[in-house]
């Protein structure tokens, strides 16, 4: 069995889906970032364990977690209010903890968006590290979101969890890439100055993280990105076959890298009249 951490801030409209896929686990841990909804009403409302602590970043949210708070099993999994967990994924995941010889498991998401599975412009599979030894990884920051640190050998999971990125609706999805935007445009901004791009993780990277993280980097210095996100995401990763739901997809994700452009020019302004 593994324990299974679950991120909330104002989650009351998914907290209790997500706990009921959950529910294979007979430790569950719901760590919220004082959340002044309902969020916290609901989760104890099932048998899990609640822990509040404040938000400050996604990484070290997440390190504070593996740190602070004890688990019943050895091999913990991390899900967000806004994932289900799948009775197939935990069937794998059980399977997969025998190897001793790994430390932990990346698994691909299926990016649900207006009811929509956005299986090409997604970059489908793309990876997170989800399932891992609690002992031997934690987390960085990297731009508004966070990077893992594994002590020893990682794999990959074929099953994947179903994300559903809009379900408190698009105004909640615009506020939080706008929020989202502010961070990695000072990571953007920390990249070009200090940051390099690696070609041999671009080319030859070992997995589709190393690749995906490798052009991130390139991307920061390519001109005109929300123009060419689009037509990489639409035309060249084939986004036009998601159909309706596809195309605003894209749309919005050239919107944010626009954002995040924006911003990148704010900062540079504000330091040099500073």
């Amino acid at each position: 069995m593994f324990s299974i951490y679950i991120l909330t801030y104002n989650e009351e409209i998914d907290i209790a889906a997500c706990i009921e896929s959950a529910l294979l686990s007979d430790d569950i841990i719901v760590v919220d970032s004082l959340s002044t909804d309902r969020t916290v009403d609901i989760a104890q409302g099932y048998p899990v364990r609640v822990v509040q602590h404040a938000f400050e970043t996604h990484g070290k949210q997440r390190t504070w977690m593996l740190q602070s708070i004890d688990t019943k099993y050895e091999w913990v999994y991390i899900l967000e209010a806004d994932e289900r967990m799948t009775p197939e994924l935990f069937a794998e995941c059980l399977q997969a903890m025998q190897n001793e010889e790994i430390s932990g498991y990346y698994v691909a998401e299926q990016v649900i968006f207006m009811n929509t599975w956005i299986r090409h412009s997604t970059q489908y599979p793309r990876y997170q590290m989800r399932l891992f030894r609690k002992n031997q990884v934690w987390f960085t920051d990297y731009g508004h979101t966070e990077r893992e640190v594994c002590e020893g050998k990682t794999g990959f999971l074929k099953e994947t969890y179903p994300h559903y990125t809009n379900s408190k609706g698009l105004s909640r999805w615009i506020d939080k890439h706008n929020r989202y935007s502010s961070d990695e445009a000072a990571e953007t901004l920390r990249q070009l100055e200090k940051g390099t791009v690696s070609w041999r993780e671009l080319v030859f990277g070992r997995s589709e993280v190393e690749r995906r993280r490798a052009l991130k980097d390139l991307s920061l210095r390519v001109p005109f990105r929300p123009l060419l996100r689009f037509i990489y995401m639409y035309f060249f990763l084939l986004g036009i076959l998601d159909g309706r739901a596809g195309f605003a997809w894209c749309t919005l994700q050239a919107f944010y890298e626009y954002l995040i452009l924006l911003k990148v020019w704010e900062l540079k302004n504000d330091k040099n009249q500073a």
